[in-house]
């Protein structure tokens, strides 16, 4: 696995000050975003999260995407930590295909339904990135922010980091989302 990485720069946005890195696996490239006072010797607050750009910049509401980034960014601003922003779109099917997915929804089919309709699994995503960018930056020690038990079946199989905690990343339900919500509960395994 090749991976080109950029420096550390320091990225200053209306939840306070962090710190960026870049990383480039193949076409995607994903960042690190860590507060100020990260510390690799500490327990680090990690959030993964996997890049919606329809709720992430547009503020779609058929998700909980952007409610749980606010959230986990404004957590990490006041109790220090990182967030992987994993550039996986659409469980990793791509924005085009993601698209194609929603318009299916609109026609009755849950999210599974729809990837699987395309011909893909119900989760594409891979983790490698992740497992990279922890060593990378000497992480040894995490809480999770996460609903989703795969990224902690995940993140259990890297050797030599421990995973102290969960913080869950559960945000109010709209008439938009509740659908969503409820496959990702029941059909995923979420922590809803």
């Amino acid at each position: 696995m090749q991976i080109i990485q950029s420096n550390i720069a320091n990225l200053p946005t209306k939840y306070g000050n962090f710190k960026i890195k870049a990383y480039k696996q193949n076409s995607q490239e994903h960042l690190a975003l860590m507060s100020e006072n990260f510390n690799p010797n500490e327990t680090i607050n990690l959030r993964i999260h996997s890049e919606c750009l329809t709720g992430d910049v547009f503020g779609s509401i058929k998700c909980d995407c952007q409610k749980q980034l606010e959230l986990a960014i404004s957590y990490i601003s006041k109790n220090g930590g990182m967030i992987i922003y994993h550039r996986q779109e659409g469980r990793n099917i791509g924005l085009l295909n993601k698209v194609n997915a929603y318009s299916l929804q609109d026609s009755g089919k849950d999210t599974i339904e729809a990837n699987l309709a395309l011909g893909f699994k119900e989760d594409e995503r891979e983790y490698s990135i992740v497992e990279y960018i922890l060593k990378d930056l000497g992480v040894k020690k995490i809480n999770i922010l996460t609903n989703n038990p795969s990224k902690i079946e995940f993140l259990e199989k890297i050797e030599k980091l421990e995973i102290v905690g969960r913080i869950p990343t559960i945000v109010e339900p709209n008439c938009y989302n509740k659908d969503y919500l409820r496959t990702k509960k029941e059909q995923m395994g979420h922590m809803l």
